[in-house]
């Protein structure tokens, strides 16, 4: 079976789509996140932080999809912001554990009104907002398991 050749169209490709909405999330994100003192990919670290403190570096990094050396100077802006603390794991000290401070729990309470936010700025309701996320972490997945193939 031959596959055609297809001239691509930039307004029709589903990467482009993917990629100018993740420009737009991170513009949403700056206004948002400037009053807590976060950029966009130190929330992430701290919505994984929120969800199970004490997480090693490379548990992050593979929750987070992110290099160790994209995720530690993050995570020491973070620590220079009295938000988490860095420490050896007593059991394997190669591995370093990120833990909330007692600021970046308390940082949870002004963050808590954020997803709304960003729910309200998308225009869909929370069934579609699902949805749609169901569907590109699928879409993700399978990127991923094509690249590594």
């Amino acid at each position: 079976m031959s596959k055609k050749s297809v001239q691509p169209l930039l307004d029709q490709s589903l990467c482009f789509a993917v990629y100018s909405a993740g420009l737009a999330f991170n513009r949403l994100y700056k206004p948002i996140l400037d009053p807590l003192g976060l950029t966009y990919p130190q929330y992430l670290v701290m919505m994984a932080l929120w969800e199970k403190d004490g997480q090693g570096v490379g548990e992050l990094g593979d929750l987070l999809f992110l290099e160790s050396n994209t995720l530690t100077p993050l995570i020491k802006r973070l620590e220079a912001a009295g938000l988490v603390k860095r420490a050896r794991d007593t059991e394997d000290e190669r591995q370093v554990r990120v833990s909330l401070t007692a600021s970046g729990r308390e940082l949870l309470k002004q963050a808590s009104c954020v997803p709304m936010q960003v729910l309200e700025a998308s225009g869909m309701s929370i069934e579609q907002v699902v949805r749609l996320r169901n569907s590109v972490a699928g879409l993700r997945d399978n990127l991923r398991a094509a690249a590594e193939a």
